[in-house]
């Protein structure tokens, strides 16, 4: 989402707003609650060009919402495209007398087309009596003035048309590369590669008002003149003339190729995609096929249908801002995941066999099935709890059926396996170590199952058990599989034990796993965190005791709970003289284990052995959280508020779900060449950025992933993620804690 002021569109929601005082209020347990009231999410629909060899020079549209562009090769207009179906640009036919003009510019007067040819400057509009005949064949430039007016120029002599005839005509002070007309000061400016001049229609004259180097655009804001240059923009003063400060080159790039105001924002374009001056003097950054066809922009125009029209050397990308509740995202994503995104009950990725095309997606296994399912299962509980849907429900049992059957489709009693598949589909051309033939010749399994796994696994097992009591089967079932897991850890050991009869490599529980990691390597903590939660979950659930005699065990003869209890700050490098297996767990920090704690959070804090630790959970989870809050990451977030807490930064959260981009293509994204960011010093945790970057603007990436990542440069629009786990688990369980509400109606 980009926070954008189209006055029309928000005047609804800025009402409502008034109304409402604010978008939070409190919970009965003091924590801030966000009302779900309308905002404004962006998405993109993008038209490509059918001809390599085309140059789209302009775009504009009219008011009756017809979109052209201008090309060296004719009109071109708009064929299908929606959102995720691009569209083409294609010849424009509706007027078969323009396919004969030679049309070199066209603008847009009174929100209708006006056109420069070789001969005239003339209009379908108006009944077509606009026509201005100027006798300058290679006439390429031109702005509309007041009272059907306008200056043309070929590039090199300047020409005022009055009703129908020319009225003033006189060579420019040098190339002109530009010209916008000012209503407010009712004249001209035209612009050359090294100045900036005046033509005054009442005097008719043209005066030079400023030098300058590499000018490259102009737009006309208020009472400013913005100018684009190959280094930066420059603002001018609309009434003198006269330089304002110096130049603007903190921007996400600086050969500025296009300059436009749309409602009150300043809109550039250059040779690297797209950018939007915010109230913050922030840029929102529109860059890559995420949001453009091509990142050379050419153009830029205000659409009449709350869009920007962004015009580029491979196409056009038309930037919708729509109006919607953080529900109705959830809606679409909910659609996103069942259409094309479950596997055998899974919640999987897909692989694009054209760029871009969701439709020729497949669906692909992974080693971490079992986690992608847990989340995206998760979230669909929360969503059943809050809403009592029955189709949330029927999402339940089909993907709680997907996670049992990693349990009954291997011979390893309680050993939950990683996927499954049909036989031969992937075994075959997989590694043979890890995808075994189960005992149905129809089906083949994978092993080695992680630790990020099992903790997933419990923590929606957990979530299935204390939340569904009106559905006793599902309800029961996630018990029994919940203590079928914990058994076979419990009884191998407190290890994961595959079907040769070892550990897997991160199926590690014991202490001399464990405690012969040096304090400092983050697995000695995440690993206690993990075990006492699942130990805690399966207590709770079955009322064994080994479960909680084994868990007492580990935290206070092995030190587990000094273990989890350590602070984050002291998490960091193993020394040198560590041995080697400790150095590479510790060489930075690890993303993948924040998802594996704040998953197992849930059962550390919910299901406490008792008060007194669960006071001290608590403060080990929100020490955690203070270490994370640089990400602004959604789920980490909300996740904290199960604590009780009132200060869980539930803006930044909902900031996270706001700005989350709808398309979750794979395109390749490029931010490191930005100059309106501040870079930092390598570091530990791989923070790159002074601040992270908002999720639409940097690459799609899982919980797992570090939120600092800003470039992704392989496999454009090759694959597809899944909403499931990357979006609906952090919203439907903030609906679940009571963190955000639901949808407030629009007025």
């Amino acid at each position: 989402m980009k926070k954008i002021s189209f006055i029309a569109l928000m005047m609804p929601v800025l009402w409502f707003m008034a109304c409402t005082a604010s978008s939070h209020e409190q919970s009965d347990n003091a924590q801030p609650v966000y009302r779900d009231v309308p905002y404004v999410q962006d998405y993109s629909i993008k038209y490509y060009k059918e001809a390599e060899d085309q140059h789209l020079l302009t775009v504009f549209m009219d008011r009756n919402g017809v979109i052209q562009v201008l090309s060296d090769k004719g009109l071109l207009r708009k064929h299908d495209g929606q959102f995720l179906y691009p569209g083409t640009l294609v010849k424009d036919r509706i007027y078969r007398p323009l396919e004969d003009k030679k049309i070199a510019a066209f603008s847009l007067l009174d929100d209708q087309f006006v056109y420069l040819d070789d001969k005239a400057v003339f209009s379908n509009a108006w009944a077509g009596k606009l026509y201005i005949l100027h006798d300058m064949p290679d006439a390429k430039i031109m702005a509309p003035g007041r009272d059907f007016q306008f200056l043309i120029s070929n590039g090199k002599t300047l020409k005022f048309l009055v009703e129908d005839k020319v009225a003033w005509e006189e060579e420019a002070p040098e190339a002109v590369t530009a010209i916008r007309f000012d209503p407010q000061g009712n004249r001209y400016w035209v612009l050359g590669p090294s100045s900036l001049s005046i033509f005054d229609p009442a005097q008719k004259n043209i005066r030079k008002v400023m030098d300058g180097s590499q000018l490259t655009a102009l737009a006309v804001a208020g009472g400013k003149l913005i100018v684009g240059t190959g280094k930066g923009y420059l603002e001018v003063d609309g009434s003198t003339g006269r330089q304002i400060g110096g130049l603007h080159d903190k921007l996400p790039w600086t050969e500025i190729t296009a300059v436009e105001e749309i409602d009150g924002h300043l809109w550039f374009g250059s040779t690297k995609g797209a950018f939007m001056l915010r109230d913050d003097g922030k840029f929102n950054y529109y860059n890559g096929e995420r949001w453009l066809p091509g990142n050379e922009v050419e153009h830029i125009a205000a659409g009449k249908d709350n869009s920007v029209l962004i015009l580029t050397d491979a196409g056009l990308g038309r930037i919708v801002f729509d109006t919607m509740t953080l529900h109705d995202k959830a809606m679409y994503f909910e659609q996103q995941v069942r259409d094309r995104h479950i596997r055998l009950g899974f919640n999987a990725s897909i692989r694009l066999f054209e760029k871009g095309n969701v439709d020729t997606g497949q669906l692909r296994d992974s080693d971490n099935d079992g986690l992608w399912t847990s989340m995206y299962l998760g979230g669909e509980v929360f969503r059943y709890v809050v809403t009592k849907s029955d189709e949330a429900l029927q999402n339940v049992r089909e993907s709680l059926d997907a996670m049992e059957r990693l349990y009954t489709v291997n011979p390893v009693p309680g050993f939950p396996s990683r996927s499954f598949a049909r036989s031969g589909y992937i075994a075959r051309l997989s590694d043979p170590h890890r995808w075994q033939h189960s005992s149905d010749p129809e089906w083949d399994w994978k092993a080695t199952t992680s630790s990020d796994e099992a903790i997933g696994h419990i923590f929606v097992f957990g979530v299935i058990a204390e939340l569904m009591d009106d559905q006793p089967a599902l309800k029961n079932k996630a018990i029994e599989l919940i203590d079928t897991l914990m058994s076979h850890i419990v009884r191998n050991d407190m290890y994961l034990v595959d079907y040769d009869g070892k550990p897997t490599q991160w199926g590690r529980w014991h202490p001399d796993y464990v405690n012969g990691l040096p304090e400092m390597v983050g697995d000695r903590k995440i690993n206690s965190s993990n075990i006492i939660a699942m130990l805690q979950t399966a207590y709770h659930f079955t009322g064994k005791e080994k479960y909680k005699d084994k868990a007492f065990e580990l935290m206070n003869i092995y030190g587990y709970f000094k273990n989890l209890m350590r602070p984050m700050k002291d998490v960091g490098p193993a020394p040198k003289d560590a041995d080697r297996h400790a150095r590479m767990l510790s060489a930075s920090w690890n993303h993948s284990d924040d998802e594996m704690y704040f998953l197992g959070y849930w059962g550390l804090y919910r299901y406490a052995f008792n008060d007194t630790l669960k006071a001290h959970f608590k403060d080990a989870i929100i020490d955690h959280w203070e270490a994370e809050r640089p990400e602004k990451e959604g789920l980490w977030n909300i996740m904290t508020a199960l604590t009780g807490t009132p200060d869980f930064d539930l803006d930044n959260a909902m900031w996270y779900l706001r700005e989350h981009p709808m398309d979750l293509i794979d395109w390749v994204i490029v931010n490191s060449h930005r100059k309106d960011i501040e870079f930092i010093e390598p570091n530990f945790r791989m923070q790159t950025t002074r601040e992270v970057l908002p999720p639409d603007e940097r690459p799609v990436q899982r919980h797992n992933g570090n939120m600092f990542n800003i470039d992704r440069t392989h496999g454009n629009g090759m694959s597809e993620h899944s909403a499931g786990d990357i979006w609906l688990l952090p919203y439907w369980m903030g609906r679940y804690l009571g963190v955000i509400s639901e949808p407030v109606e629009k007025p």
